[in-house]
C-alpha cells in the first residue's frame, strides 16, 4: 500500500541513533531516504550488537538504517563534498530535504548549502546546542536521572541501557522534517533547524515536572528501587520464583487490585488506624510499603500463571518481568505482528521492527537491510544524472565506494 510520505526524498548523513531514527522513521512512512556514509562506514559501521558475537554484520547498524539506499564517498576529496552537496540540494519539489549531524565542516555549512538551494529544509542534531559532543549517556548523567535510579541503599549513580534521549531525539528530527516540508509548501521558504541532545533531555526533566519538585523541595528525590515514583506499583515474586509489576494509577485500578487479592478488610481497618484515605492516589504512594507489605503473601501463594490469570480477569494493571529472550521465543510463535526478520548481506537474520504507526490499521514494510554504498551508482544515476561512464571515473579515483 502507499504510505503518507511516498514522494518525498530525504538525505541523511548522520551516525549512531537520534539521526538515524528519524530518516528509519520517515522511510517508513513511505520516504526515500538516501544514507551517505563514509568510504569504509561510519564509527557506527560495526557497532555492537553484531552478528557471530561481534565478528559479523552490525545488528544495530542494519536495523536503525533499514529501508534506506546508501551510498558511500570519500568525504575528504574535493569531488566527493562536491557529491554530498549535489544529493543534499538536488532540484526538484519533493527534494532538498537533509538530516545530518555533522559538526565542524565549513563546507557542510547552513549557508554554504542555502547557497545552492534557499528552500532547503534542513535539520541538524547536535550534542550541546553550542557543538560540543555529547551522547545520551553524557547528557542523562547531567540531567540528574542516575542520582534517582536504583536502590533505597545506593549511594552511587545508576546508568540505565535504554539511549531513551537518543531515540526522543530522532522522534523529533521526523517533526521537525514534516514541520519544515509543511512551512516551505505553504510559503516557498525552506527552514533550518537544530536540535541538541542536551536539550532534548532537559526538556524531558522539566517537562515532566521534575525540577519543579527539586526547586521546591531543594534536595534530590529520594531513590526507591521498584516503586512507582507518586503512586502506588512496586513488583511481586510469584511462588515459582518469577515476578509481576503491578501498579494502581486511578481508584477503578486500585479497587481491581484490592478486590482480586480479597484484602479490601485489611485495607478498610488500616486507613482509620493510619488515617488515610487509599482512594487517593497521594495516600497509596505514602503508604506504599504497607501496602505492599499486605499484598506480597497472596502473590508468594500462586505460581505466575494463576496470577496472570486472576490479575487478567479483575483487569488489574500489571505486567510480567521476562527476558529478552522470551520475547524473541513469543516473536517466533508469531506473537508480535510488529517484528519482522531482517536478512542481513553477510548472511545472519537478525530481528527488527516495522513502524509502530499503524497507517489504516499496518504497520507496514519493515525495509531491507542496508549495505553499505550498495545503491552507489543507482543514486549518482537517478538523482544527479550521472553517466556510467562518469561514474566509473569516480570509482576508479576512489572517490566513492
Amino acid at each position: 500500500m502507499s504510505r503518507p510520505l511516498s514522494g518525498l526524498h530525504v538525505v541523511e548523513c548522520a551516525s549512531f541513533v537520534a539521526g538515524p531514527t528519524g530518516g528509519m522513521t520517515l522511510a517508513q512512512l513511505g520516504a526515500s531516504v538516501i544514507r551517505i556514509d563514509p568510504l569504509g562506514g561510519g564509527p557506527d559501521h560495526g557497532r555492537w550488537p553484531a552478528a557471530g558475537h561481534g565478528t559479523g554484520d552490525s545488528y544495530y547498524w542494519a536495523s536503525l538504517n533499514k529501508g534506506k539506499r546508501s551510498i558511500s564517498i570519500d568525504l575528504r576529496s574535493d569531488e566527493g563534498r562536491e557529491l554530498v552537496l549535489g544529493l543534499a540540494t538536488a532540484p526538484g519539489p519533493d527534494r532538498g530535504v537533509l538530516v545530518d549531524n555533522v559538526v565542524g565542516r565549513r563546507w557542510m555549512a547552513n549557508d554554504a548549502l542555502v547557497a545552492r538551494r534557499p528552500d532547503l529544509v534542513h535539520v541538524r542534531v547536535q550534542g550541546y546546542p553550542d557543538g560540543r559532543p555529547a551522547v545520551d549517556y553524557t547528557v542523562n548523567a547531567e540531567v540528574g536521572i542516575p542520582q534517582i535510579t536504583g536502590s533505597e541503599e545506593g549511594a552511587a549513580p545508576v546508568n540505565h541501557v535504554l539511549p531513551a534521549w537518543d531515540l526522543v531525539t530522532g522522534m523529533s528530527v521526523a517533526t521537525a522534517v514534516l514541520a519544515g516540508v509543511y512551512q516551505r509548501s505553504r510559503t516557498g521558504a525552506g527552514v533550518y533547524s537544530e536540535i541538541a541532545l542536551s536539550d532534548v533531555a532537559l526538556a524531558g526533566v522539566a517537562n515532566l515536572g521534575w525540577l519543579s519538585e527539586a526547586d521546591e523541595r531543594g534536595h534530590e528525590r529520594p531513590r526507591h528501587g521498584n516503586h512507582v515514583y507518586g503512586s502506588f506499583g512496586v513488583d511481586f515474586a510469584c511462588s515459582d520464583g518469577n515476578r509481576v509489576m503491578v501498579v494502581a494509577l486511578t481508584p477503578a485500578q486500585w479497587n481491581a487490585l484490592v478486590s482480586v487479592t480479597g484484602t479490601g478488610d485489611v485495607f478498610a481497618a488500616l486507613e482509620p488506624a493510619l488515617d488515610a484515605d487509599l482512594t487517593s492516589e497521594t495516600e497509596r504512594y505514602r503508604l506504599r510499603e504497607t501496602i505492599a507489605a499486605v499484598l506480597r503473601p497472596w502473590f508468594a501463594a500462586r505460581d505466575s500463571a494463576t496470577v496472570e490469570s486472576e490479575l487478567n480477569r479483575a483487569r488489574v494493571l500489571w505486567g510480567r518481568y521476562q527476558g529478552m529472550t522470551h520475547v524473541v521465543a513469543e516473536h517466533r510463535a508469531g506473537g508480535h505482528p510488529l517484528l519482522a526478520d531482517l536478512a542481513l548481506p553477510g548472511g545472519a537474520t537478525g530481528i527488527t521492527a516495522r513502524s509502530p504507526i499503524r497507517w489504516d490499521a499496518d504497520h507496514g514494510d519493515p525495509g531491507a537491510a542496508p549495505e553499505l554504498g550498495r545503491e552507489t551508482d543507482e543514486v549518482l544515476a537517478d538523482v544527479l544524472g550521472l553517466d556510467e561512464r562518469t561514474i566509473g571515473g569516480l570509482h576508479d579515483r576512489g572517490v566513492v565506494g
